[in-house]
């Protein structure tokens, strides 16, 4: 395979011009017999233009997969201690895309879901998906594995270019892998299917990761988070594993910290009156209720101790994403 490393491996004389044409091709009959069609480019080159208009000079794809991120996330959990993660290369990774083309993010896809490979939760959750799945059973590889599905899904959606991607069973933690029928199984059906039963049975946690998916959702479509200009990052330290950013009028914290929960922790933040009304320690979702819900927040600003700068001062739980809205 070949390494991208600057533009000009783009437009070299190894490009098929003949693909490139076909698909350009594609997708203009597509658009002219259906324009309500929705076509999507998946391409691991990051070939320029792909998602750009026909007018434009481009392939005339509506949108291209942000396919590096969900690399990263199975890298992070697969060979990388969590108290390794380094906040800026993931703010990196999350965000490293072209503006001018539209993207949709992922966290995890059929890659991972197919047999042979591992869901994101099964690689953090391994085994114990088996029997300590239930409401009220206490599992430190349980505990770990929801609330970071949890903060990879926030995360990885509150940073979308313009679209986000979950494949079918993901949004609640699906346990098992999907096997086709063939001749390497016999023919079996076994895996082919998406266990839907798991997120209605009462005595599962899978419904919680459901609840927070369904209210991650609907928080991205009441205040048009993949309509607004992209994250504006506030505030990242490393070794504290923290990621603050701005996204529409909402900020966003992130405590990635496997063991270390932070009381007034400051970071710079516009003037004036904030309201928590989102976090994904919340009981609903599986959590454990460190914090109060609907809380206020007012700004701090000393000059003599801030540098005449505003400040928010937060109690932020380990592992623990919450959501901030400011009020009139």
């Amino acid at each position: 395979s070949k390494a991208f490393t600057s533009y000009e491996d783009y437009f070299g004389n190894s490009v098929d011009e003949d693909a490139l044409t076909y698909l350009a091709l594609a997708n203009k009959l597509i658009h002219d017999i259906r324009p309500d069609a929705v076509t999507i480019a998946e391409d691991i080159s990051g070939m320029p233009g792909l998602a750009v208009p026909h007018s434009s000079g481009g392939i005339g794809f509506d949108y291209r997969f942000a396919m590096g991120i969900s690399d990263n996330w199975i890298r992070l959990v697969k060979d990388i201690p969590d108290e390794k993660w380094h906040m800026g290369q993931l703010w990196y990774e999350l965000n490293n895309r072209r503006w001018d083309e539209k993207t949709i993010s992922y966290a995890e896809s059929h890659d991972q879901a197919l047999v042979g490979d591992k869901t994101l939760i099964f690689r953090m959750i391994g085994s114990d998906m088996y029997d300590a799945m239930y409401s009220r059973s206490e599992n430190l590889k349980v505990d770990r594995g929801m609330a970071l599905h949890k903060l990879i899904r926030l995360i990885t959606l509150s940073t979308a270019g313009n679209g986000y991607l979950n494949f079918m069973g993901n949004e609640f933690g699906h346990p098992e892998w999907i096997d086709f029928p063939r001749e390497g199984n016999n023919w079996s059906f076994k895996y082919a299917r998406r266990q839907w039963h798991l997120v209605d049975d009462d005595n599962l946690k899978y419904r919680f990761l459901a609840n927070f998916d369904r209210d991650m959702i609907l928080l991205a479509t009441r205040f048009k988070l993949l309509e607004s200009s992209g994250p504006h990052l506030l505030y990242e330290h490393s070794d504290d594993k923290v990621i603050v950013f701005r996204r529409a009028e909402l900020v966003f914290v992130f405590n990635f910290h496997p063991a270390c929960s932070y009381t007034d922790y400051r970071f710079e933040a516009a003037p004036g009156k904030y309201q928590m009304f989102f976090n994904s320690d919340a009981a609903e979702y599986g959590g454990h209720s460190r914090l109060i819900p609907d809380q206020y927040h007012l700004t701090l600003h000393d000059p003599l101790k801030q540098q005449d700068r505003n400040m928010l001062s937060l109690y932020i739980p380990n592992r623990t994403a919450l959501v901030l809205k400011p009020i009139e």
